[in-house]
């Protein structure tokens, strides 16, 4: 029902064709800079073709601009025939849409400020899935985090592991996406500061306190960090298991575990744990290090940012960037998430780019020469992140879904090694790029769990690319992967929920909060489409309602708009953070060019 009466009040503005066409233009609908790529997609499921494609005015119905269509992409997903229609030579600003035989575009924008107050949008969905006091509900939940369980204390040893944020739409919490989230948020901030704006509070409600909200929301999180890094030799790896997924319910109602409202608090062992009882497994850990790096990246950029407003906490976050990198050093290898009643986990399978990050960090902190070897060293262990030119992984086993320490380290070292680590980040792209070029929508990126984030991570990687070299033979690339994740894909819909306000956009995601409530979970990126394959094999995926995007739907990928489907439309805290990085460049980008 929610989605029908969007749609109906949506119906001036995506008008995208005459009814019964079998064609579409796919566009990016929160717009096109003037002066950047500007591309959309024409499909048809019936196999039709064009030669030529209009740009049109949306106030005066004048043409504008015509080209040709190209060369024929054929069959991708739903479509027989698909084609790129670039209009990148058109830079004059307005309100627009594109025709092309029988299809017709959404109207959109064509100026500098169509990313505006996109980063800070999607801030609104980490300040909701603040664990501890929760801003959106103004109350409190999991107050009472929590016991440990696999440590060198006592089972069951009590602790304080309180506040945070909830990893998705469930309620656990990892320390890997969550150092992963805190320093995008960061770096975000550092990057772009022109860009965020302050109107809440340090607990999230409304009010200005003369620090910008970004730089709050990272605090939350690097709060949590401590407490889950309590002392030089205690490292944390996550909140809660997988017992949480046994019925939706609001944060504060969380009592699965057996102790009332208290929940596990799993321990960096180093060692294999739990992985599903009734599947007899464990994990596959073997150190620490691919999470006490994360932590040493998130605490010292942390330090960076805040010494000069609050030296006392900017110092502790130095202490403990320390330790954990020490941690790292002391147990390399791969700490593992945790699961009890399913086989499905964070498998993550690298740490050399977290320690990579870590000494990238700590170097630009301590000038000390050794941690800038260091960090080459590891990143010659892994020039190329793994799944890039892949087509399939495990969930999360390469993760981050980008070797952030290759652009850290980049921006310090030497020029010779400055080129060594952009000829890495190069290397990725060539591998995406091989796959990408042979489609329409130069789709490169695999379609498995949480597409969405690795589509975000691999755009920022080809920005950094070119910042490193010079070289802007990616743009094309870069921007697609970006106009994908709002609308020019198969769906013609947003992955992001809200943005824009006029666009389709995610209506039914799988959340307890839009579920039960009926809350918006304004600014969240949803996990994003798969490959039936992996679609049909996931266990307990039942639609609620019918799928309004049975037609776009294909044997190589599907994406459904339905809380019933946890595969595609789960937004991640993690992968919202990494658009929130994402959108600023963007919205950076729109101000450079005014």
């Amino acid at each position: 029902m929610k989605r029908c009466i969007l749609l109906i009040l949506l119906l001036p503005l995506l008008m995208a064709a005459r009814e019964g066409t079998t064609d579409y233009i796919r566009i990016n609908q929160l717009g096109y800079l003037p002066g950047g790529v500007k591309t959309a997609v024409w499909g048809s499921l019936g196999g039709s073709v064009i030669s030529r494609f209009e740009l049109v005015d949306s106030a005066s119905n004048k043409v504008v601009y015509k080209a040709s269509a190209g060369r024929a992409f054929g069959a991708y997903g739903p479509f027989r025939q698909s084609f790129r229609l670039d209009f990148s030579k058109f830079n004059k600003p307005g309100a627009y849409f594109l025709r092309a035989g029988n299809a017709r575009s959404p109207v959109f924008r064509i100026g500098a400020h169509v990313y505006d107050g996109a980063a800070d949008f999607c801030l609104r969905y980490l300040r909701q899935q603040r664990c501890g006091f929760n801003p959106f509900l103004k109350d409190s939940c999991h107050t009472f985090d929590g016991y440990t369980l696999y440590g060198p204390m006592p089972d069951s040893t009590r602790i304080n592991a309180i506040g945070g944020w909830h990893d998705a739409s469930d309620y656990l919490q990892y320390s890997t996406t969550s150092a992963n989230t805190a320093w995008h948020l960061l770096a975000a901030y550092r990057d772009f500061p022109a860009v965020f704006t302050d109107r809440h509070n340090a607990s999230g409600l409304p009010g200005s306190n003369n620090i910008p909200d970004v730089l709050d929301e990272a605090r939350w999180g690097l709060d949590w960090l401590m407490r889950m890094h309590p002392r030089s030799d205690w490292l944390f790896n996550q909140i809660a298991d997988d017992r949480d997924h046994r019925g939706m319910r609001l944060p504060a109602l969380d009592s699965f575990y057996g102790r009332g409202f208290e929940r596990p608090v799993y321990f960096c062992s180093g060692q294999p744990q739990v992985q599903g009882v009734k599947y007899k497994k464990m994990n596959k850990s073997t150190g620490v290090a691919s999470t006490a790096g994360k932590f040493a990246s998130a605490f010292a950029l942390g330090h960076s940012l805040l010494k000069k407003d609050d030296p006392a906490y900017a110092a502790a976050l130095l202490e403990r960037a320390g330790s954990a990198y020490r941690l790292g050093l002391q147990k390399p290898g791969v700490q593992q998430t945790a699961s009890v009643l399913s086989p499905y986990i964070y498998a993550e399978d690298n740490w050399t780019d977290d320690m990579e990050l870590a000494a990238a960090q700590l170097y630009g902190v301590t000038h000390k020469p050794a941690l800038l070897q260091a960090g080459m060293a590891y990143a010659e262990q892994e020039p190329v992140t793994p799944w890039l030119g892949a087509d399939t992984a495990s969930h999360y086993q390469w993760y981050p879904f980008i070797n952030i320490g290759h652009f850290e380290l980049g921006k310090v070292a030497a020029a010779q090694q400055k080129t060594q680590l952009a000829g890495y980040y190069k290397s990725g792209i060539e591998k995406v790029w091989a796959k990408a070029k042979q489609n329409a929508f130069y789709r490169g990126v695999p379609f498995i769990w949480c597409s969405n984030n690795l589509t975000t991570a691999f755009a920022i990687q080809c920005y950094w690319y070119q910042q490193l070299s010079g070289d802007n033979t990616y743009a094309a690339l870069a921007q697609a992967n970006v106009d994908w994740l709002f609308g020019c894909n198969p769906w013609g819909t947003s992955m992001v929920y809200g943005l824009p306000a006029w666009g389709d956009t995610p209506a039914d995601p799988h959340s307890a909060f839009t579920h039960l409530k009926n809350y918006p979970i304004d600014g969240g990126l949803v996990d994003g489409p798969v490959y039936g394959t992996i679609y049909g094999s996931l266990i307990g995926i039942r639609l609620a309602e019918p799928d309004e995007y049975a037609a776009f739907q294909s044997g190589l990928v599907v994406y459904h708009d339905d809380y019933g489907d946890y595969s595609t439309n789960e937004p991640t805290m993690d992968g919202t953070a990494s658009l929130i990085y994402l959108m600023a460049l963007k919205e950076n980008e729109g101000k450079a060019k005014k």
